[in-house]
């Protein structure tokens, strides 16, 4: 990652923003390059979000926010129980304004949503460190910008039949401003409409001031980009119209689904009446931690090699979460250094190797990784972990001949890890990681996760 904001003339704290897109189920990172203007520096593919196409209205409708959104570090929460978590700020001025409802809404991992942005949890960790350089880079918040789709002039011909039409044409014309410029849009809401880079007109006496219920004060279009927005917003206009004028065909109704994945998730996995994700009965294997971030010419095959003692290994300091009913977010600190310091501190800057898992071609590899420093058995390699239960004591190993306890190793299947689900959060842990973090091969990753699904 560090490679790629170099390649692109970004600096490592330098401001980001996000911007989600349903349809798609893609999230994207933009950061702010040397020239002063947001470039693209990563698309995720969304792993699951839940509800349908247009905004959350009211709390249990199970709808994933659409609109524009401020995160702050207060919002940021590396002690969820989807693993790491930002809250989008649901429900901002505007949807305040309407009279909506609801809370915790979040970009987090476990690839399980209720009305949220489900990512893996490997993406979400990568998102959550861009967020906290950028803090770090002195940005006070970063803008997220959630939509239905991609909102070119095809997409919103194709949609023109939806009810939420009206309420896409508003926003789109943020994401026109963002198109235009590749600069933050400045939003504000009155009359209970969102409004951009809104400046003051010639000769104001006084300064701007926004009611999200009351009337719209006097003002302009922020005339150092008022060209390039009106230009874009033109040519959108002008094609749509042609597009409508052609009769192109409108996107059929949705009604019956329940969210969606990206298609790099859809192939290997299912979701059922609940909501809930499942490996598809006819795959042996799962998607890869990134699947667009893997690199064939340098990834390596590493295959685990037989520990030399008959003495069965296990993880040290690995308890395993247990089931049990979901709590909702665990609460949210509020200074920086509690929100970045267990996971991110100085003892990661010497990492340890380790590996990790990808996708090429199809199949799953291990490839090499940077890892902070854990606490494991001595063995070389970790085959299975043993989620209860402590190693025989050496008298008891010594009392049984070589032989025969390398044949009732061969006999005995070692266990199958605890499934870590959606609504389970890990004990917290003595060891001055954060809570959930696994060595060698995480429990968080997909390998490990759907092992007991297979």
């Amino acid at each position: 990652m560090l490679a790629k904001i170099e390649a692109k003339s970004m600096n490592k704290d330098s401001p980001i923003l996000t911007r989600i897109f349903k349809e798609e189920a893609e999230l994207e990172i933009w950061k702010r390059t040397r020239d002063g203007q947001f470039a693209l520096l990563k698309t995720y593919p969304i792993c699951r979000w839940s509800g349908d196409l247009g905004p959350k209205k009211k709390q249990g409708d199970r709808q994933a926010p659409e609109g524009f959104y401020t995160i702050t570090p207060g919002q940021m929460n590396p002690n969820s129980n989807y693993f790491l978590a930002f809250n989008t700020g649901y429900p901002n001025a505007y949807d305040r304004a309407w009279g909506y409802s609801g809370s915790e809404l979040m970009v987090h991992g476990d690839c399980s949503s209720r009305g949220c942005y489900a990512m893996t949890d490997e993406q979400i960790q990568e998102i959550y460190a861009l967020a906290r350089e950028s803090f770090f880079g002195g940005q006070k918040a970063f803008q997220l910008q959630a939509f239905p789709f991609r909102m070119t002039a095809l997409n919103m011909a194709k949609h023109r039949n939806n009810l939420n039409f009206a309420f896409w044409k508003m926003i789109k014309e943020g994401y026109d401003h963002f198109e235009a410029t590749h600069q933050e849009p400045k939003v504000t809401v009155c009359e209970k409409r969102y409004v951009f880079d809104a400046a003051e007109p010639p000769n104001s006496s006084k300064s701007l001031a926004f009611d999200a219920r009351g009337v719209c004060p006097m003002f302009q279009l922020d005339p150092s980009i008022a060209d390039a927005v009106l230009d874009r917003r033109r040519q959108e206009q002008q094609q749509m119209a042609q597009y409508i004028a052609r009769d192109i065909a409108v996107v059929p109704s949705r009604n019956g689904i329940d969210g969606g994945m990206n298609p790099v998730f859809a192939a290997k996995l299912g979701i059922d009446n609940n909501g809930q994700v499942y490996l598809a009965a006819d795959n042996t294997t799962v998607p890869g931690a990134l699947p667009r971030a893997s690199n064939p010419s340098t990834t390596t095959v590493v295959t685990p090699q037989a520990p030399q003692t008959s003495q069965p290994v296990v993880m040290a300091n690995a308890p395993q979460p247990a089931l049990q009913p979901n709590k909702g977010e665990a609460r949210q600190p509020t200074s920086i250094a509690g929100l970045f310091g267990n996971l991110f501190s100085g003892s990661e800057a010497r990492a340890q190797q380790s590996v990790g898992v990808a996708l090429t071609n199809g199949e799953m590899v291990v490839k090499p990784e940077r890892a902070a420093p854990l606490r494991t058995a001595s063995a070389p390699t970790v085959p299975h972990l043993k989620p209860h239960g402590a190693p025989p004591k050496p008298d008891a190993v010594a009392a049984v001949p070589p032989v025969q306890q390398a044949r009732d190793d061969q006999k005995t299947p070692a266990p199958t890890p605890d499934l870590r689900t959606a609504y389970s959060a890990p004990p917290p842990s003595d060891s001055g990681l954060l809570t959930g973090a696994q060595p060698v091969v995480p429990t968080s990753s997909f390998e490990n996760r759907w092992t007991a699904l297979r």
